[in-house]
């Protein structure tokens, strides 16, 4: 046999080889084509991504979008190992979900482009640090807001802005803060950053402060500027803090005007929250 041809079967076997995937007949099948990305939208956000071959790019363009294309160079190889191209493994906050990637040569009209994960392809997982989801988190939330922001369990005022607490909730182990801004100036309120910090109540020039910051774990809007009244709602996980400390929201606009409001919350205030 012609050295050339052994040589050319060699390389095919190997090519064989190399980029042969798994078909699992208990997964669904989504296509894929070289001509168009395929965005697979999830309902949390993505914690973790797997596909099965280096033949097939991904990235998270958004934290709840996964975005898959073939790579130029390796569609001359699926024609070797048929249409299996391998098998992606997506995991959200909850769930786990698996499809198996078949590569076809359709047009781009005939491929899909995005596909929704469902929770029937989804098994659930218990992900250690996450008690609460995201998407329980905003159901959470958008239940807050549909109650009316009448009572006022804290307010605070400066420069032509006041801060109301409307209202605190638990949920889990976290606390859901109901806060509103109102813009009584003329001037656009211009979010530069909004910060959680547990203080003394009593600051004196001898007293060394000490100041611990907390992260939200979630908040439902992002920072953003307002001209007359902004509401969003703040979680944080349950924190424990001394009567003689206070938690501190600190609310400061971009410079130059920089102006800064402060809305203190007393431990108590956390203790007599309502529940979910």
């Amino acid at each position: 046999m012609n050295k050339s041809i052994v040589f050319l079967m060699v390389i095919l076997w190997l090519a064989q080889g190399l980029y042969a995937q798994t078909y699992r007949k208990d997964l669904p099948d989504i296509a894929i084509s070289k001509d168009v990305s395929l965005h697979f939208i999830s309902p949390e956000p993505i914690q973790y991504v797997d596909i099965s071959t280096h033949a097939i790019a991904g990235d998270l363009p958004l934290k709840n979008v996964l975005r898959l294309k073939i790579v130029p160079d390796s569609v001359t190889h699926f024609a070797l190992t048929g249409s299996v191209a391998g098998i992606v493994t997506v995991v959200g906050e909850s769930f786990i979900a698996q499809y198996n990637l078949r590569y076809t040569e359709g047009q781009a009209f005939t491929v899909p482009s995005q596909v929704n994960i469902l929770p029937e392809h989804t098994r659930p997982l218990d992900v250690p640090g996450i008690a609460l989801t995201s998407k329980e988190m905003q159901d959470f939330a958008m239940r807050i807001l549909q109650q009316p922001a009448e009572s006022t369990l804290r307010k605070a005022k400066a420069f032509g802005i006041q801060a109301k607490l409307n209202h605190v909730y638990t949920a889990g182990d976290h606390i859901f803060l109901d806060i509103t801004y109102y813009n009584k100036s003329n001037l656009s309120y211009q979010i530069d950053e909004q910060r959680f910090k547990i203080e003394d109540k009593k600051i004196t020039k001898a007293t060394n402060v000490q100041s611990v910051e907390i992260t939200p774990v979630w908040q439902l809007y992002p920072n953003t500027a307002f001209k007359k009244q902004y509401r969003n709602i703040y979680v944080l996980k349950k924190a424990t803090f001394p009567g003689n400390k206070v938690l501190n929201i600190e609310l400061t606009e971009k410079q130059i005007s920089g102006r800064v409001l402060t809305l203190k919350l007393k431990y108590d205030d956390l203790l007599k929250a309502d529940a979910f």
